[in-house]
């Protein structure tokens, strides 16, 4: 009888502690989810701001007389990247004002960045590009 005295209530111990493994567990697997989905909209965003920029390089190796009115800021709607600017800061968020993209042309070589903020965030990101479009 003494002994049964001594175990009472090791059962419910081992339960809660149970749990509390259980519980630590899922904890984790929730907090390993909010990882894997940031890193899957930063690949998505990285994604659409490396095609915007190859995008708006095509169209320049097409038009190569009139790099010149590639270059940013442009004055719409001579500028030719009016159109490309709206793109991009309707696929990326927070690409307006400090963070609009730009297009650098020197002589022939052409230099495009993506910037864009994630919601929710203070630090941006960007993407930049670079090319020598040759010929005329």
């Amino acid at each position: 009888m003494n002994s049964r005295a001594q175990q009472s209530g090791v059962m419910l111990l081992e339960v809660l502690v149970g749990i509390l493994i259980f519980s630590i567990g899922i904890i984790a697997m929730l907090g390993m989810q909010a990882t894997a989905m940031r890193a899957t909209v930063d690949a998505k965003y990285r994604t659409e701001a490396s095609f915007l920029a190859n995008e708006i390089i095509g169209e320049m190796w097409i038009d190569r007389p009139n790099l010149v009115n590639y270059q940013t800021p442009a004055t719409c709607p001579a500028g030719k990247p009016c159109a490309w600017i709206t793109r991009v800061q309707t696929l990326l968020p927070n690409s307006t004002g400090a963070n609009a993209p730009t297009i650098t042309v020197s002589g022939s070589q052409v230099t495009i960045t993506v910037r864009w903020r994630r919601p929710g965030e203070t630090s941006d990101s960007n993407h930049t590009a670079s090319a020598t479009i040759n010929g005329s």
